[in-house]
């Protein structure tokens, strides 16, 4: 993949040119004159001209091309906008003003195919709901079907979903590696740092004494993971700490999964009443018990998006580090393949 370019002679705006693209997870190509630049400049993805170079920049009269930025420090130079002109820039950076921005700027620039994925939630309406379970099962079924998927477990004390899926040896990064790093994360990094099994990237916790996770982390997996893959599926845990509600509010749909017993329902609804102060699209998926379905879904009045019959030999099965089978002629596999149709849009 070619780098973003840099062209600057100025060494203290070189200097924070460096530092805002290692934010964004990306390194530089630099040239500090515009005859050093001419090889980079139809391949870099970005390029950042410093205003010190703008003059012989034009005086070059480069090829137009898109994604061209003039980067300066000084806000009260006037002839900053016809310096933009002349390089054939189509946005202004102005730092530090703009460094969040120009860290957005370069995080795209090293994600050349967003893939503007959807983030589906889960949670349990009471401990053993099997939310956890469903979460690794859909995120499996859609990884099967080659969408590109990425898990995450939001529960530190979950368990870790890794274990659930009898990877937790896995090599790869754990949610402390991703939480130690400041700064917006690359789709591309994500994916290359985080265990994989085919189309299924897992981000869990490792194993011993787990940190929440910080709501800005959480947004820059989940934002990584938009651009990087087709589908974001999240495990969060029953009592909502502030990285559950930051992926909440960016879950296109959160599915609820309660059991049809009284304390089951009763149990849902509170945990309801929080998921309604932070996302809107909420569905049910219930599991059997001595209610009647229609009496459950009544009490818990959203949308049914499926049932989810008993699995007689699923606690045997999650003892061995097994999933249940997912084929579609079993319950299991048709329940995801029905909610993946009815949560994804169509391609």
């Amino acid at each position: 993949m070619h780098r973003p370019l840099a062209i600057t002679e100025d060494p203290a705006l070189l200097d924070d040119l460096v530092r805002i693209a290692a934010a964004a997870g990306a390194q530089l190509n630099v040239a500090p004159t515009p005859a050093h630049a001419r090889p980079f400049w139809n391949l870099a993805p970005l390029i950042a001209i410093g205003a010190d170079q703008a003059e012989p920049v034009a005086a070059t009269s480069p090829p137009p091309r898109d994604q061209v930025l003039l980067v300066t420090r000084d806000t009260e130079d006037p002839d900053t906008w016809r310096k933009c002109v002349a390089v054939g820039a189509q946005s202004l950076v102005t730092l530090p003003t703009d460094e969040r921005h120009l860290v957005d700027r370069f995080a795209d620039a090293m994600d050349p195919d967003p893939r503007s994925g959807a983030v589906i939630c889960l949670i349990g309406g009471r401990g053993g709901a099997g939310a956890s379970v469903l979460a690794a099962c859909l995120a499996l079924r859609a990884s099967t079907d080659h969408l590109r998927t990425l898990l995450v477990d939001a529960d530190p004390l979950g368990g870790g979903i890794d274990a659930l899926l009898g990877h937790e040896e896995a090599t790869g990064a754990r949610w402390a590696d991703l939480v130690a790093r400041e700064g917006r994360i690359n789709s591309s990094a994500l994916q290359a740092a985080l265990p994989a099994f085919g189309d299924l990237a897992v981000l869990s916790f490792h194993r011993g004494d787990v940190d929440a996770i910080p709501p800005q982390a959480m947004r820059s997996v989940l934002e990584a993971g938009s651009r990087g893959f087709d589908l974001v599926v999240v495990d969060l845990p029953r009592h909502l700490d502030p990285s559950a509600t930051e992926a909440l509010s960016r879950a296109r749909s959160t599915l609820l999964v309660a059991t049809a017993d009284v304390r089951g329902i009763l149990s849902a609804v509170q945990v309801l009443s929080e998921l309604r102060e932070h996302t809107a699209d909420i569905r049910a998926i219930l599991r059997p018990g001595i209610l009647d379905d229609d009496t459950a879904m009544t009490a818990l009045g959203i949308p049914s998006a499926g049932t989810l019959p008993d699995q007689p030999r699923l606690t045997a099965t999650l003892n061995r580090g097994e999933l249940p089978r997912l084929g579609p002629r079993t319950v299991l596999g048709a329940l995801c393949t029905s909610l993946l149709r009815d949560l994804l849009p169509p391609s």
